[in-house]
């Protein structure tokens, strides 16, 4: 556990990241690099807020954000454990680099293209932008293990980010760094037949079945900070939606 603790307490309080999301971020980090095993508890929100010297209101905010993506699972009376099982839930608010290390897979991103200009009157309408507004866009081809998973398109209010090449492996990763990770989001996904340069960049003829996932998330304090649509082969992908009976 001293590679844990060793890796937990790079918590900064002088950062304008609040110290639940840097712990959460160090966390999730373990989680995916396997410093915590499956199944394995993590040490008492008593213990870990003694060891960092902070609230245990701290320690039980980062935690409930992780049990809410699916990397961490609560057994009552027992504690907190790393998930056995990740899949991708259509309601937790989650990246896909996240997704497939939770999976125990490795993501990677070969990039088409990086750019920087303005709204386009589609971007203006979806992220209530003005007219002229700077963003960046990002568009790549997603992999786990070395196996392609989806094209991806984004497109991001540019004053959330340094710069265009603050970017590299994960979009919400950098987001995070600039301390400005979405928190909730609206997504769609839709049925749609593979065109042909979509098909040869994921491995699959042109007009088999794809899924397209739409997303727009949002900061805290409601700004809409990005706007991303994800081709995926429709039998590479699982997504869960969790719902609820009405009471009406």
């Amino acid at each position: 556990m001293s590679s844990l603790a060793d890796a937990l307490r790079r918590l900064d309080p002088d950062s304008p990241q609040p110290l639940y999301q840097q712990l959460q971020r160090a966390l999730r980090e373990a989680i995916e690099k396997r410093l915590i095993s499956v199944d394995e508890a993590l040490p008492a929100e008593r213990h870990l807020a003694e060891e960092l010297q902070v609230s245990r209101i701290t320690v039980r905010k980062a935690i409930e954000g992780l049990v809410d993506e699916g990397l961490l699972v609560r057994r009552q009376g027992a504690g907190n454990f790393v998930s056995a099982r990740v899949e991708k839930n259509f309601a937790k608010l989650t990246s896909f680099s996240e997704d497939m290390r939770a999976r125990g897979r490795v993501p990677s991103s070969e990039w088409i293209r990086k750019s920087e200009g303005t709204v386009t009157p589609e971007e203006a309408m979806t992220l209530r932008l003005s007219p002229g507004t700077p963003v960046f866009r990002f568009h790549r081809l997603r992999y786990a293990d070395n196996a392609p998973m989806s094209v991806e398109f984004a497109t991001v209010v540019a004053a959330c980010l340094p710069s265009l090449e603050a970017v590299q492996n994960s979009l919400y990763e950098a987001l995070e760094r600039a301390g400005n990770r979405p928190v909730r989001a609206l997504q769609r996904l839709r049925a749609l037949l593979l065109r042909a340069e979509q098909a040869r960049l994921l491995e699959a003829r042109e007009g088999d079945a794809g899924l397209l996932v739409e997303r727009v998330g949002f900061l805290p304090d409601g700004r809409a900070v990005e706007f991303c649509q994800s081709y995926y082969r429709g039998d590479t992908y699982d997504f869960v939606a969790e719902l609820s009976a009405s009471n009406d």
